[in-house]
């Protein structure tokens, strides 16, 4: 090995140890980094609203769909994979599926974020029995959403625009599934 070689592996190790040495934020070891798509979503998250943080902080789980595609010409269904957390620490994955009837027209991609105030609502998502019907809305993230966001039978969801372009007028509801971790993954 020759001295360039050496002073690379050598720097290369002082960034890795940095890294690991450095001391954690409760926000940041909700910030995952086992999954490449849910890290970034609430690091967007945060920036758009620093308060966010605090509810995150202090939610029992939550589940982050990083990619939610939707599409419709009068029927609409939505589509999206994402990785659910039990107090920071990744328990599973999860899909969220979505079928609307009404004017609607037009495609659009979002992330989402569902938020779970307490272990009630974290358990019926994970049996399987959390459904939210039309009248279950999500908070489009813009500033200080984190101060009008609006809990539903323990659950809230935040949705971030990745782009597209969807006129609606229309009734449907979400519904998810889960597989825990282990079980496939």
């Amino acid at each position: 090995m020759n001295a360039t070689s050496s002073l690379r592996l050598s720097a290369l190790a002082a960034i890795v140890l940095a890294g690991v040495a450095r001391p954690e934020t409760s926000f940041a070891r909700q910030t995952p980094s086992d999954d490449p798509g849910a890290g970034p979503v609430l690091v967007r998250l945060k920036k758009k609203d620093p308060g966010i943080e605090k509810i995150l902080n202090d939610a029992v789980g939550y589940a982050v769909f990083p990619s939610v595609g939707k599409a419709a010409i009068g029927v609409g269904g939505a589509h999206g994979k994402g990785v659910v957390y039990e107090h920071g620490k990744k328990i599973g994955r999860s899909t969220l599926s979505q079928l609307t009837i009404g004017l609607q027209f037009g495609g659009q991609a979002y992330s989402e974020v569902v938020i779970f105030k307490d272990q009630e609502a974290l358990d019926n998502f994970k049996k399987g029995n959390l459904k939210l019907d039309g009248q279950a809305s999500a908070v489009a993230v813009k500033e200080r959403v984190s101060a009008d966001l609006a809990y539903r039978d323990g659950v809230a969801i935040v949705t971030i625009s990745k782009g597209g372009l969807m006129y609606e007028a229309a009734v449907g509801g979400q519904k998810f599934s889960f597989e825990p971790e282990g079980a496939g993954n």
